[in-house]
């Protein structure tokens, strides 16, 4: 069975921003099927925001962010939410995130604000950074 796991815009956006670094190899580890992402309307609508708010638009078009959202929708597992949890995080934005890692059985999020999530543990969630996510994947990350 594939493990399943939720990207933190903040992760998606730093995998974009550069090819060095951990995020960068989560997005890779994507593609050669390593692990599948959970999705949620919310969560999709967030990505397309925050990319497109904070990527250099001298290198990345309007159509390479739709091409990019396309492509997390056609390999991401769509996830219906059907009970919120609001509010349980620090964050209220972040609540979405949590729900759909809780509705997908997802045992990870992959985040940066690793505080934010601190209530997922009670959900048996796991919160990770995008190195820690790496070793669990092992292989060569």
């Amino acid at each position: 069975m594939m493990r399943t796991a939720i990207l933190d815009a903040n992760v998606v956006l730093s995998g974009l921003k550069s090819k060095s670094g951990s995020p960068f190899r989560v997005l890779q580890a994507l593609e050669d099927e390593r692990f599948e992402i959970a999705i949620s309307v919310p969560l999709v609508l967030e990505y397309e925001s925050v990319l497109s708010k904070h990527l250099d638009r001298a290198i990345f078009t309007d159509e390479d962010i739709r091409d990019f959202i396309d492509y997390l929708c056609r390999i991401g597992r769509p996830t219906e939410i059907y009970y919120l949890w609001r509010p349980i995080l620090k964050d209220p934005f972040d609540d979405h995130v949590l729900e759909v890692a809780v509705a997908s059985e997802s045992p990870y999020i992959v985040s940066y604000n690793k505080k934010d999530f601190r209530a997922a543990k009670s959900f048996g969630i796991e919160i990770v950074s995008p190195f820690e996510f790496l070793k669990t994947l092992g292989g060569n990350t």
